[in-house]
């Protein structure tokens, strides 16, 4: 995915409120890059729009023929398309337009970060009832939805910016709380119905298959901080997978092992750089996270060159400290493809 050299990309949130700077800011920092460092522009969302544009209700105006509305408790199905709906398809419309303009006389590799099924139907309600993760018809339905959407999507993407090479994020950071069935129901006093790991998989599946029908495209897994959602990620068929580093611990680095070796493609999202006035940002520790656990795995050092650097989403952020990561991440990469080459 990144022609030998490791990548840097984002998940997707960015702060502020104009999508065209925001988008502008993404594309230059990320394609402007030292010739060691693949940067992978990516779509911003920009939550502190409302509701309306942050992930499930990006998402959820992706959704092809299954209407969604702000309910008391957030976004859930509808039986007809409401304002809200209209307001994040005007959302939506806005910000590949910006995105039209920021990738003009550019072509290569997009980076589309959207919620995946499993943690979609984990995060809507149902019209009349609990989450939709709740009820199996549901979760076919939604994924099946999903699925359309985005190849729809994508092709509007392709027809706005026709050099782009998709990859499609597919953020799944409740998918191993949805296979353990241990997510609270409303009322809380019981858990909602667990999704078997293979159900989960098929789902996934019939979401990278849509995805897939957009020639070219891509698709990649972020199951959060969770090994667990490794097996279902690996079982869906999918081009790579993600997963937050700070939360791996030996065992789970074994796992990850596993998926590189078995082909999958690995974007470890990396925490925030460290930084002092005295000392500046930690970017060697930084690379450290990943290089220290990719040797001691047995992993061999050459493959660092095709992992894909994923920078988090940064509490309270400005869009100057958004950047200020971005930049640090490079920074880091440039350390990591170094050790690919040691």
């Amino acid at each position: 995915m990144t022609g030998a050299r490791p990548g840097v990309t984002g998940s997707g949130p960015w702060p502020g409120l104009d999508v065209l700077e925001a988008q502008t800011v993404v594309v230059g920092d990320l394609v402007d890059v030292p010739s060691e460092v693949a940067g992978l522009p990516f779509t911003v969302t920009l939550a502190e729009r409302g509701p309306w544009s942050d992930r499930v209700g990006r998402t959820s105006s992706l959704l092809a023929e299954l209407p969604t509305e702000l309910g008391p408790h957030g976004w859930k199905l509808a039986d007809r398309p409401s304002r809200d709906l209209a307001r994040a398809h005007a959302y939506l419309r806005e910000d590949v337009d910006a995105l039209a303009v920021a990738t003009h006389g550019w072509d290569g590799p997009l980076v589309v970060p959207v919620l995946g099924p499993l943690t979609l139907a984990a995060s809507l309600y149902l019209a009349r009832g609990d989450k939709v993760v709740s009820d199996a018809g549901a979760v076919r339905e939604l994924a099946a939805s999903l699925a359309a959407g985005l190849a729809e999507h994508l092709a509007t993407i392709r027809r706005s910016v026709p050099g782009a090479q998709p990859t499609v994020l597919l953020h799944e950071p409740l998918l191993a709380q949805v296979m353990a069935g241990v997510l609270p129901s409303f009322s809380g006093y019981s858990a909602l119905r667990s999704v078997p790991g293979p159900v989960a998989a098929e789902r996934i599946r019939e979401v990278a298959a849509g995805i897939r029908s957009v020639e070219g495209a891509r698709v990649v897994v972020h199951g959060g901080t969770a090994w667990t959602s490794l097996g279902a990620i690996r079982a869906a068929g999918v081009d790579g997978f993600a997963l937050a580093v700070p939360a791996l611990d030996e065992r789970s680095w074994e796992k990850v092992a596993e998926a590189v070796e078995g082909g999958l493609a690995f974007w470890p999202e990396l925490a925030p750089q460290a930084s002092s006035q005295c000392a500046g940002p930690d970017v060697v520790g930084q690379a450290d996270t990943l290089t220290r656990p990719w040797r001691s795995v047995g992993l061999p050092m050459t493959s660092l060159r095709d992992v894909v650097l994923v920078a988090g989403p940064v509490a309270g952020s400005s869009p100057d400290d958004a950047r200020g990561v971005l930049a640090g991440l490079v920074r880091a990469a440039r350390i990591v493809a170094e050790r690919a080459e040691a």
